[in-house]
C-alpha cells in the first residue's frame, strides 16, 4: 500500500472511531470502516485515480459515496481533512483560509468570524450568494478573484456561477438546534476538548451527530473568538449538514436580539424563512434597528472583533 493510501485510510478508521465514541449513526461509522477497508486494498494509489479521474474515479470504488470521495480530494488536494479535525476538537478555519491565494492573517480572521464559515466549501457557497461581498475589504474584484482560488482549490472550472447548495429546511435546523440545546443542558451528550480557547485542556464542548430524512446533521456550540467575546458560547449553535450526494453545508443558529424575532431563535442568513415559518411579520424600519451584541451584521461585528487568543494545544476527546 502507498504511503498516501495509508494516510487517508487510517483517517478514514479515525473518524469512524471517533462518530462511534459520539454516538453517531452506526449506519455512518459502518460506511467510514467500509471505505478504510477499500482504501487498504487498493493497488492504485487514490492520487493517481483522482488525477486521471477525479471526483467520479473515486466514487466508482467499492464503499466510496459522494461524500466521502469529497473528503479523501480534500486530503488529496490539502493534507487536512477539516470533518476530522472537528471530529477531534482541533477545527482551524484561519490556518485553512491563510492557504488561499491572496488571504492573509487579518483577512481569513474575517472570513471566519463574519462569515461563519470553517470549510473551503462553505466558503465557496459565501462566495457565489453575495456573503462574501460584504466582509470588509472585499470588493469586487478581491471577491472575483478568491471564487477563481477557491474554484482551483477544489478542482472546478466553471464558467458560470455556482448554483445555491441544497440545503435542509430552517425548521429543521431550528428543530436540530433545540434538540441540542436541551440535551447539552442535560448532560446527555459527548463532550470533545477544543484547541482553541481551551488552556485546561477540558472536555467541555457537547456534540450532537443526528439524522432528519435524508439529512445528516452535527451541532456544536461555537467556539469562535466573536462567541467568546460576547459570552454566547452556550447560545451560537453550528450546524453542519449533508446527504450522501450533497456537499456538506453550514449554518450557525443565535437567539435574535432586536427587531420582530427578538427572543427567537434563528438561522442566520434565512431569517426571512424563519419569519415566514413562524409566523411573524416583516420588521419596520425601526424594528431593524440592531442592539450592541447582536451578530447579525457584518460591518458592526467587524468593528468590534479584537484579536484572536493565542493557540492553545489540543486536549483528550471525553464520551461521556
Amino acid at each position: 500500500m502507498s504511503a498516501t493510501n495509508q494516510i487517508i485510510g487510517d483517517r478514514l478508521r479515525e473518524a469512524a472511531d471517533l462518530l462511534e465514541q459520539q454516538r453517531a449513526n452506526p449506519f455512518r461509522v459502518r460506511a467510514y470502516r467500509d471505505a478504510a477497508a477499500t482504501v487498504a486494498h487498493l493497488a492504485t494509489e487514490l492520487g493517481e485515480i483522482h488525477e486521471r479521474d477525479g471526483l467520479e474515479g473515486l466514487e466508482a470504488l467499492p464503499g466510496i459515496g459522494p461524500r466521502i470521495a469529497a473528503a479523501i480530494a480534500e486530503m488529496l488536494r490539502t493534507g487536512r481533512w477539516s470533518q476530522l479535525d472537528r471530529l477531534r476538537g482541533g477545527s482551524d478555519p484561519e490556518r485553512l483560509f491563510r492557504a488561499i491565494p491572496g488571504v492573509g492573517p487579518a483577512l481569513a480572521q474575517r472570513l471566519h468570524e463574519l462569515l461563519h464559515v470553517e470549510t473551503l466549501e462553505a466558503l465557496e457557497v459565501a462566495a457565489h450568494d453575495g456573503r462574501l461581498d460584504q466582509v470588509p475589504g472585499v470588493g469586487p474584484r478581491r471577491a472575483a478573484a478568491l471564487r477563481a482560488a477557491l474554484g482551483g482549490m477544489l478542482g472546478r472550472t466553471r464558467l458560470r456561477p455556482r448554483e445555491p447548495a441544497e440545503e435542509p429546511p430552517v425548521e429543521v435546523l431550528l428543530d436540530v438546534d433545540r434538540e441540542y440545546r436541551q440535551a447539552a443542558a442535560a448532560g446527555r451528550l459527548p463532550r470533545i476538548a477544543p484547541r482553541r480557547f481551551n488552556p485546561t485542556g477540558e472536555a467541555w464542548l457537547p456534540v450532537l451527530h443526528t439524522e432528519r430524512d435524508r439529512w445528516h446533521l452535527t451541532a456544536v456550540f461555537s467556539n469562535t473568538a466573536r462567541a467568546h467575546q460576547l459570552a454566547k458560547t452556550r447560545d451560537w449553535v453550528v450546524l453542519y449538514f449533508h446527504t450522501d450526494h450533497h456537499p456538506e453545508g453550514q449554518r450557525t443558529v443565535v437567539t435574535e436580539t432586536s427587531g420582530s424575532l427578538a427572543g427567537q431563535r434563528v438561522v442566520r442568513g434565512r431569517e426571512a424563512e424563519c419569519q415566514r415559518s413562524q409566523g411573524t411579520p416583516s420588521p419596520t424600519s425601526a424594528g431593524r434597528k440592531k442592539a450592541p451584541n447582536s451578530p447579525p451584521s457584518i460591518q458592526n461585528a467587524a468593528r468590534v472583533m479584537n484579536p484572536l487568543a493565542k493557540k492553545i494545544g489540543a486536549g483528550p476527546v471525553a464520551t461521556g
